[in-house]
């Protein structure tokens, strides 16, 4: 283990992350009312240039007038290369009141962007005299997010979230693709004359999770384009909570399910990893530093992935 320890990530659910342009106020009740962990509204992608003061203002009253219960509640601000971010932040933060718990960075490309928005944060927190800090997520969509994800993962000690946006990252790298998330049809291996789609998105998740969990900071996964594909949206959120990563975007309601399915622990697996926790507790109390269960090596390692499953568990029960 390195001399410098591995921060824990924040302990609060996040395996769905539901998205609503703030420009329909009729969806937001909707949303609140949701099994998602997190609430996203969104002034950014899903709202055209003419409904972007109104979808500000609409996001204002819903945090005001909502019950959000225990949702973590987040908005998507307008990229740092438009004229609405800094209305949008000065706004949320005057206007909107104490139970908005985030803000959502998107197009994330260095760390100075990141700088940017604290600076603004922290002094109309200052001004305010607002009494719960502003946590942040960055959205990884782009080349440069990628090639800066170490620097940006170290940005702000209110970051607490990084995300990976398929559909603009995929634009940035020149990547010959309409799809948002999946595998993709031209990204595959022949063997034998057969066809094996492999996962074009693989090494972007790992460098996040990685950047992530050097900074105790949550990855998630972004957005599976195809709302009718149930098993294709579960294949990609299994393939990157293997990864590492704690929970993924869903912009249709009904992959909020999905998402929940996947990201929460199953039985079968809390009580494995309690067995394996048990397991180990008797080998130390024989002065062994290992033991078998079920015929394989379990070890110091296996104790810390076991407690992780564990853990979940416990979090997502409260």
């Amino acid at each position: 283990m390195s001399f410098r320890l591995q921060p824990p990530a924040p302990a609060r659910p996040n395996r769905c992350q539901l998205f609503g342009p703030g420009s329909n106020f009729k969806l937001l009740p909707k949303m609140a009312a949701s099994a998602a962990d997190v609430i996203n509204i969104d002034l950014e992608d899903s709202v055209a240039p003419t409904d972007k003061d109104a979808a500000r203002a609409n996001a204002i009253e819903a945090i005001n007038s909502i019950d959000w219960g225990k949702k973590y509640l987040s908005v998507r601000i307008n990229g740092l290369d438009s004229p609405w971010w800094y209305r949008d932040v000065v706004d949320l933060l005057e206007e909107g009141g104490e139970r908005l718990d985030q803000i959502m960075i998107p197009k994330v490309g260095c760390a100075a962007d990141v700088y940017a928005v604290d600076a603004l944060v922290t002094s109309i927190e200052a001004a305010t005299g607002r009494k719960k800090r502003i946590s942040f997520e960055v959205i990884i969509e782009s080349a440069a997010g990628i090639a800066h994800v170490e620097e940006i993962a170290a940005s702000s000690p209110r970051l607490q979230a990084m995300s990976l946006g398929a559909a603009d990252f995929a634009a940035s790298m020149g990547m010959a693709t309409t799809g948002i998330g999946g595998t993709q049809e031209n990204y595959y291996m022949l063997q034998d004359g057969q066809k094996h789609w492999s996962d074009p998105w693989h090494w972007a998740t790992a460098a996040i999770v990685s950047a992530c969990r050097t900074h105790g900071i949550l990855p998630v996964d972004g957005p599976f384009g195809d709302f009718s594909d149930d098993e294709g949206f579960r294949a990609q959120a299994r393939r990157v909570a293997t990864l590492g990563m704690v929970g993924k975007w869903a912009i249709h309601p009904k992959q909020i399910a999905l998402a929940n399915e996947v990201f929460t622990p199953s039985d079968a697996a809390v009580a494995e990893a309690r067995e394996i926790l048990a397991a180990m507790e008797a080998a130390k109390a024989k002065g062994e530093g290992a033991t078998v269960y079920k015929g394989r090596l379990v070890d110091i390692a296996s104790i810390k992935q076991a407690e992780v499953i564990v853990r979940q568990a416990e979090m997502f029960a409260e």
